[in-house]
This record gives C-alpha cells, structure tokens and sequence, in this order.
C-alpha cells in the first residue's frame, strides 16, 4: 500500500480504445497508485486538456506524466507528441509512447520526436499490471519530476 504522505501525481491517459483505457484504469487501482488518472480519447482532447480549454478541461491540472497510444482519430500520437514537445508550455512533460505497436520505426519516429520511454503494450492483464507498477517505480519513486 503506498505511503499516505506520498505526493499524489497526476497522469493524463491519452487513449482511443476503451478496452485499453478500462484496463489501464484497473491496473493502476490494482497497484494502489498514488495517482490521479486523467483519460481523453485522442490528441484534439489531449491538447485542449493541457491547454484547459472548454468547460470539462477548465480546472483539470498539468500532469506530471503522460501515457500516450499512437494509433488514433483525429490527432495520433505522432502529431501530438510533435505538437506538445515544440511547445514550451508542455515540452518539459515526460510522456511514455503506451502502444501496441512494436514496429521499429514506431519506436525510433517516437523518440526523434521527443517521447521519455516506449513501451508495447503487454498482452494480458497480469503482464499490464507489472508493467504499470514498473512505470510507477521508475518514473515516481525514481526519477524527480519537474515542479509543477
């Protein structure tokens, strides 16, 4: 169980598939994370939350980590990676490619356009558990953050 005292993250889930989305939502409640979840559907919803636009995007916070799927309407996760990593407002926000794709050029058009980590997304539940509560290892037990 974690520590009370710990500070409490927020992470945007940027994520097309509901599927996914619910799964992603279990494991972190499954490892008791001291997170907020945060879940839009594709890159337009994404940028209108941390840009708070719009009345269901007014108050929501900057997380401090966003988990991103590539494969999306509208806006796919290339464009927004692009997007938010050429913007200074969000360019310092650490943001995990979260897809299932594991095609090579997938992995390095991810980083050459600013992603932190590029993960493939596990395909069972017992596997997405472990590797949600390595992320949380690594990215809030490990690495500092930037201040909000």
């Amino acid at each position: 169980m974690p520590d009370k005292s710990m500070p409490l993250f927020d992470v945007l889930l940027v994520e097309d598939e509901a599927a996914d989305a619910h799964l992603m939502k279990m494991s972190f409640k499954e490892n008791q994370l001291p997170c907020n979840l945060h879940h839009v559907w594709d890159g337009v919803e994404a940028i209108a939350f941390l840009r708070q636009q719009g009345a269901d995007y007014a108050d929501v916070p900057r997380p401090d980590l966003i988990l991103l799927d590539l494969n999306m309407p509208r806006m796919n996760g290339r464009e927004f990676l692009a997007k938010i990593k050429s913007e200074p407002n969000f360019s310092s926000i650490p943001t995990i490619v979260f897809t299932t794709s594991d095609i090579e050029r997938d992995v390095v058009a991810s980083y050459q356009l600013g992603a932190n980590s590029y993960i493939t997304k596990p395909v069972n539940v017992e596997q997405l558990i472990t590797v949600v509560r390595q992320i949380e290892a690594y990215w809030f037990n490990v690495v500092r953050l930037p201040n909000k």
